[in-house]
């Protein structure tokens, strides 16, 4: 009997250490995947983990194509971004021009897809980071997109209210507004 148990405590502890083994070649070559660059994402995920990093992997990913013509690219954008802003902590961030960056484009993602989802993280970017007048004129784009123009003068004005920078992005964006224009700044501008 003490034969057997010994056969079988050795049998266990074989099979729990290839199952390790096998486990953590799994996670490596998940980590060293570069087609859905999981990798990548771990990378910034377990190092330093900041806006920054996130955003220069983000824009890397949207020269790969345009996502307006290419659905499966922007479902994984999205997906990243989406992973992006769960990541990094709004309470840490919202001061960061990177992070806020971020908000924007992820919601201007949104927008291509679902504009009331993409009104939501419009709504988060604006709440999150208000200091950043880019912020409000692309929410602002978002809703004259929409033709919502009162919306867009609203959340302009508020803009200018609550001191975001600079004040002459939101002037410029007022007076386009005014104008009738379709774009709120013109590339130059931006």
């Amino acid at each position: 009997i003490t034969s057997i148990m010994n056969r079988v405590r050795n049998l266990k502890n074989k099979y729990r250490n290839e199952e390790n083994i096998t486990d953590e070649f799994n996670y490596t070559k998940i980590s060293a995947d570069t087609t859905d660059n999981s990798g990548t994402v771990n990378q910034i995920m377990m190092t330093k983990n900041n806006p920054e990093d996130w955003l220069c992997f983000l824009l890397k990913l949207e020269k790969k194509g345009v996502p307006q013509m290419d659905v499966s690219l922007l479902n994984r954008l999205i997906g990243r971004y989406s992973q992006a802003v769960t990541a990094l902590p709004a309470e840490k961030y919202s001061q960061d021009e990177s992070y806020a960056r971020i908000l924007v484009r992820f919601a201007e993602l949104k927008a291509l897809q679902d504009p009331e989802e993409a009104r939501d993280q419009f709504h988060l970017a604006r709440l999150n980071c208000k200091k950043f007048a880019f912020v409000h004129v692309a929410f602002a784009q978002f809703e004259l997109s929409q033709e919502n123009e009162k919306k867009c003068k609203q959340i302009l004005q508020k803009a200018v209210e609550c001191s975001a920078v600079p004040l002459e992005l939101l002037e410029t964006a007022l007076q386009n507004l005014h104008l009738k224009k379709k774009q709120l700044l013109s590339d130059e501008e931006k």
